[in-house]
């Protein structure tokens, strides 16, 4: 894939989360989000499919949308943290703790703040489902990335997120282990088991 081909496919991913932090009808949003995907996925030159998955994709494995897994949650303060997570394709990323997300029957996770040029905000998630067949990926799914432009938006309170479980999502390192990617750390790791959003069966 070309830098070109990249910016494109972060261009379409920026439009697509503006699109669905303005809807009103969040169902059909997240199957907007889906079937955007899906389309990405299949036909885009900058998929994190291998070749051999992409001419046997047919969609990704993604849940009705259940609004039970929609959260608006305050970023309560934290001591500081800081961890670097060396990947292959972007060398050593930092990070330094943003602050902790209590999700209401979830548990606290944090949040992260990237540390480098650019900035963003970061909230992976592993669930009691991770690594189980027809569960979710090993490694954790991305809830918020704003750097790729996977943002659902601040609540209405102050200092507050839409986490939406709904719209959780595998990383490139599920498909391609070319990528390494940062994955959920002990802090983003619930011992519930979340059956929202992209699940992953290893097979595409």
């Amino acid at each position: 894939m070309t830098a070109l081909e990249i910016v494109d496919w972060r261009r379409r991913v920026f439009a697509l989360y503006a699109q669905v932090r303005e809807a009103k009808d969040l169902p059909a949003a997240h199957d907007l989000w889906r079937r955007t995907r899906d389309d990405l996925f299949a036909t885009h030159p900058s998929t994190p499919l291998l070749p051999d998955d992409r001419a046997d994709f047919t969609g990704l494995q993604v849940t009705p949308y259940d609004p039970e897994w929609r959260f608006e949650v305050a970023i309560t303060p934290a001591e500081a943290r800081h961890m670097d997570v060396e990947t292959g394709t972007d060398g050593v990323v930092p990070f330094d703790l943003l602050g902790i997300a209590d999700v209401p029957g979830v548990g606290p996770l944090d949040v992260w703040k990237l540390g480098s040029y650019g900035g963003g905000i970061f909230v992976p998630i592993k669930d009691a489902l991770h690594g189980k067949h027809g569960g979710t990926y090993g490694g954790g799914r991305y809830l918020i990335d704003t750097i790729k432009g996977a943002f659902l938006g601040a609540g209405q309170g102050a200092d507050s997120l839409v986490l939406d479980f709904n719209f959780a999502y595998n990383p490139s390192c599920a498909y391609d282990p070319a990528w390494a990617c940062p994955l959920a750390q002990p802090g983003n790791t619930t011992a519930v088991e979340i059956p929202a959003g992209e699940r992953y069966s290893g097979n595409y």
